[in-house]
């Protein structure tokens, strides 16, 4: 997902490191912090497969700072993570969050639906965070208090997330 950040936030502009850690922390730094050890290699690898450059400018004070923005094969391998997205970016909140971040980039509207389609199955598959005899368990069937509220609240987030996945691709579809 810190590579798809990456991509994502030098298609909208050209950035420095800093504030591209900076935008990454917002996305989903309290969840997934980002640490300089790992933001910086992947920065070089990106540069080492041609999909970011950099070019040094002149910082504000003393010391430089390199500027990182995005190839045109950056923003072609952008589409192609956008289009054909991991299963763990579709069913994992926070990735599919991320995911959402930069599906616009994806310019074809038909494939912008196709990936929210994905992630409305995942969503319409029964499922919990417990299971009885191989079965997802219900809040109603769960005796303690804070479990049930686990269920509960997760329904409710889901059930809102599968009214905006619905309307999301009647839009996209026209």
């Amino acid at each position: 997902m810190l590579e798809l950040s990456i991509l994502g936030f030098l298609c909208e502009e050209p950035l420095h490191g800093y504030e591209l850690k900076a935008r990454i922390q917002g996305l989903s730094g309290h969840i997934r912090p980002v640490s300089d050890g790992a933001l910086y290699p992947a920065i070089t690898r990106l540069v080492k497969a041609g999909l970011v450059e950099q070019r040094t400018e002149p910082g504000s004070g003393a010391a430089p700072r390199r500027i990182l923005s995005l190839t045109e094969a950056g923003r072609a391998g952008l589409q192609a993570r956008l289009r054909d997205p991991k299963d763990t970016e579709i069913t994992d909140g926070q990735r599919f969050f991320t995911l959402l971040a930069f599906l616009r980039y994806l310019p074809d509207r038909a494939e912008q639906a196709a990936v929210l389609r994905r992630r409305q199955a995942f969503l319409d598959a029964p499922a919990s965070f417990f299971y009885r005899e191989g079965e997802p368990v219900r809040a109603e069937e769960v005796p303690d208090l804070f479990r049930q509220g686990m269920l509960r609240i997760a329904r409710a987030t889901g059930a809102e997330e599968k009214r905006w996945l619905a309307e999301a691709i009647a839009t996209l579809e026209g």
